[in-house]
């Protein structure tokens, strides 16, 4: 799906690693924190956004890093849509859990904080748990 791939670059010009999958989450967690919380909610939603992005990209590049070291992927050949990690990751045994993981960073992080401007505290803390958890499996 195009409509996706602007958050993804189209070729990788380095091989992923769970260190860029991780300095991403950080890098994530240190503009959330630019935004005041008031009544449940983050009040500036430009660092909710750009924090949001990051953490997507931060689960995204955890798999990457997988599908490349434990399953010998060609970097060229990763996924450029999010139906495409959605056919892997399901491929990918942990229980359902990735799977579910992967949902919500989905939903949390990229639909409801980045594109809709959703600034919910509680729903962008559990993209970025989640996020965590996606990076923690798939390092092992």
């Amino acid at each position: 799906n195009l409509f996706f791939n602007h958050l993804r670059p189209m070729k990788h010009k380095s091989k992923p690693t769970i260190e860029n999958a991780v300095r991403y989450l950080n890098n994530a967690k240190e503009n959330l924190q630019k935004s005041a919380i008031e009544y449940g909610h983050y009040q500036d939603k430009k660092y909710v956004k750009e924090a949001a992005a990051m953490a997507y990209l931060a689960a995204l590049e955890a798999i990457d890093t997988f599908l490349v070291d434990k399953r010998n992927y060609d970097i060229s050949k990763l996924p450029k849509s999010i139906d495409g990690y959605w056919n892997i990751v399901n491929k990918i045994p942990h229980n359902g859990k990735l799977m579910g993981a992967l949902d919500t960073v989905y939903q949390n992080l990229h639909i409801l904080a980045y594109y809709r401007g959703g600034t919910d505290v509680a729903m962008v803390k559990s993209g970025f748990e989640k996020t965590k958890l996606i990076i923690s499996l798939l390092s092992k």
